[in-house]
């Protein structure tokens, strides 16, 4: 058809299956280039690319996590803080809480379940009962309180 619209491009005398072909490799050409921006259509991978999660409740639950860390008894409170939000190790935070190794990594592990019993309870009081600082974030909260216990233990 592309061949036959074209009739009066051919020039006399020239060789028509070569000026065909080059009619055909062009079409095929130009069909590649528009299939590169073409894509299959798979609902089950179109609604997990399109669909973003909702963001808006992390701030929620780090508020939750602030004052769920502050119904733990200090000890535990403390060695959370120095190896979850600050990053020590379990030989930093021992030292800076002058005790063992294993004391610390007991104050943890109990603080990770108390935590976790608390965050799943449901059982935290409202946001009004608990009073922090409005200015700050319940993030910035954690990390000062790390520089606080980093600056009292000497680091």
């Amino acid at each position: 058809m592309k061949a036959w619209a074209a009739r009066k491009r051919f020039q006399a005398g020239t060789n028509m299956r070569a000026w065909t072909f080059i009619i055909l490799r062009n079409l095929f050409l130009s069909q590649m280039r528009r299939a590169r921006f073409k894509g299959e259509w798979d609902d089950i991978t179109a609604s997990k690319i399109l669909a973003a999660p909702a963001s808006q409740d992390r701030h929620i639950e780090l508020g939750d996590m602030q004052r769920a860390l502050m119904h733990l008894p200090q000890p535990q409170r403390e060695a959370l803080i120095l190896v979850g939000a600050g990053g020590f190790a379990y030989e930093e935070a021992a030292e800076i809480c002058g005790c063992a190794v294993g004391t610390i990594k007991s104050r943890v592990a109990r603080g990770r379940v108390a935590l976790e019993q608390l965050l799943s309870s449901g059982k935290l009081p409202s946001r009004r009962q608990h009073r922090t600082d409005p200015d700050k974030s319940a993030l910035q909260t954690i990390m000062g309180e790390v520089d606080e216990l980093s600056r009292d233990h000497g680091e």
